[in-house]
């Protein structure tokens, strides 16, 4: 039977929770909706604004190409979200995004010009994002091996330009340790030929911090020093190795890495930033 097919419940259960997360997001996203439509009526700007919403399309197509995911499912859910959009700004909905919308300012510079209610009211939604320590039991509810197929994917398109030449040479053989402190996900990663596998075997380095500063550090907000200096990334075992590993990073050739993968990381990082801040910002 299906219910006792080995390691299908722990899938079944982080399924779960991404669909919880997604239908979390889609609420934010209308009640952010409602503000920009506040904001607009402040302004005086009325209508949608067809031209913001092809962007938004296309950014999601590009994005869901770049991790694996038909570009039109990916801008098939955005229209949904953006007819959701519509509803909570009283405006005339239209699922498909098929027919011409009545055109006004873009909404991005009326937000620049927000009251003093704005901080406070895209804070009060940014609190509502569970700090990551929180979602460690979900995500260690994922097979390790699922997990580390998807770093391993990661990796490589991250790394593919490095990969490619004798950058990473100095990693042949040599096993980094990635350690996500607030997330108790750990893994250790080994060169072999020409791809980055994680490995079952004890690491010669570490480097170890909590998922928003990696993220921040991946998103290119941070800089690797900066990070190691405040101790928000902390290097022990081989100096040598991790030194080198942190100096890589800092010569990564970012315009190399995909568009969407690079647009998804920037986005991911600024938002996991403004949802720290907020969250520590409480009480």
């Amino acid at each position: 039977m299906v219910e006792r097919t080995p390691g299908l419940s722990p899938v079944r259960l982080a399924i779960d929770g991404v669909d919880d997360g997604l239908v979390v997001l889609l609420a934010a996203r209308a009640r952010l909706a409602q503000l920009a439509g506040r904001l607009k009526a402040q302004a005086g700007i009325s209508g949608r604004d067809s031209r913001r919403e092809q962007r938004v399309r296309q950014r999601a197509e590009l994005l869901g190409g770049a991790l694996g995911l038909s570009p039109g499912v990916a801008s098939g859910v955005l229209g949904v979200a953006i007819g959701e959009a519509c509803r909570a700004q009283g405006l005339e909905t239209d699922l498909d995004q098929g027919g011409q919308a009545t055109t006004g300012g873009m909404i991005v510079p009326t937000m620049q010009t927000h009251t003093s209610s704005v901080p406070s009211a895209a804070q009060s939604l940014l609190r509502l994002v569970p700090p990551p320590k929180r979602l460690a039991p979900l995500l260690k509810a994922l097979p390790p091996a699922l997990q580390g197929r998807l770093l391993e994917r990661a990796m490589a398109k991250v790394l593919a330009g490095p990969l490619a030449g004798d950058a990473l040479e100095f990693m042949a053989g040599r096993r980094l340790g990635i350690e996500v402190s607030d997330l108790g996900l750990r893994w250790v990663v080994e060169l072999q030929g020409e791809r980055l596998l994680v490995v079952d075997a004890p690491a010669e380095a570490t480097v170890r911090g909590t998922a928003t500063d990696l993220l921040l550090l991946a998103g290119r907000l941070e800089d690797a020093d900066t990070l190691f200096f405040q101790r928000r990334l902390v290097l022990t075992g081989d100096v040598e190795l991790g030194l080198t590993a942190r100096n890589l990073l800092d010569r990564l050739p970012w315009e190399k890495v995909p568009l969407g993968l690079r647009i998804a990381l920037n986005r991911g990082a600024r938002f996991a930033q403004a949802a720290r801040s907020a969250y520590h910002s409480q009480g």
